[in-house]
């Protein structure tokens, strides 16, 4: 059992028949009545945000996970395979646990896993930035300038994002992982 004061970003709790994860949290201690914490916590099977004001009274149950590192090593129709660095051991995961990472993951990429105690694999994580390669995007035009909101490209594991003007077909680019856009060259 965990109290409000436990409250911290990253922690998982059981809420509401099922599991999430707090993103925000403030206390707040008014000058009359009792103090409370709001938060937003973040659905685990679905991704969805919510937000929820605890009082100091409410007991929470905290779920303890456990974070493993794994390497993607391909993809079999719906399903991801995945093997654990250290013991080879291969698992494999539902396109429901991989979630919106799917165009982002390239194959002997490290990734975090996500699990219950219980074994029950709640998410992945994925590294801050990945490297990879424009398969298409429309050619630069003279005029053309780095200024402006750019062009869409397309990569090599079919992620569509907007790319300044002056990319081509064939470099490397960065891609931040948190929000799927365009860093800088690779």
């Amino acid at each position: 059992m965990a109290t409000v004061a436990d409250i911290r970003n990253g922690l998982i709790i059981e809420f509401k028949d099922g599991l999430f994860a707090v993103v925000e949290f403030l206390h707040v201690k008014p000058g009359k009545g009792a103090a409370f914490t709001r938060t937003k916590l973040k659905n685990m099977k679905t991704g969805k945000v919510i937000e929820n004001t605890f009082r100091d009274s409410d007991n929470l149950t905290e779920v303890r996970v456990e974070k493993t590192k794994k390497e993607f090593l391909y993809r079999d129709g719906e399903f991801f395979v995945l093997m654990d660095s250290e013991t080879y051991e291969q698992i494999t995961v539902g396109k429901e646990v991989i979630g919106d990472y799917e165009k982002l993951i390239m194959e002997n990429m490290e990734i975090w896993v996500l699990t219950t105690a219980a074994g029950e694999i709640l998410t992945i994580e994925l590294p801050t930035t990945v490297i990879q390669t424009i398969a298409e995007c429309e050619p630069n035009v003279k005029g053309n300038t780095a200024s402006g909101s750019g062009k869409v490209a397309h990569t090599e594991t079919g992620l569509r994002l907007m790319v300044p003007f002056f990319v081509e077909a064939g470099e490397k680019i960065k891609i931040d992982t948190r929000s799927g856009e365009y860093i800088e060259r690779a």
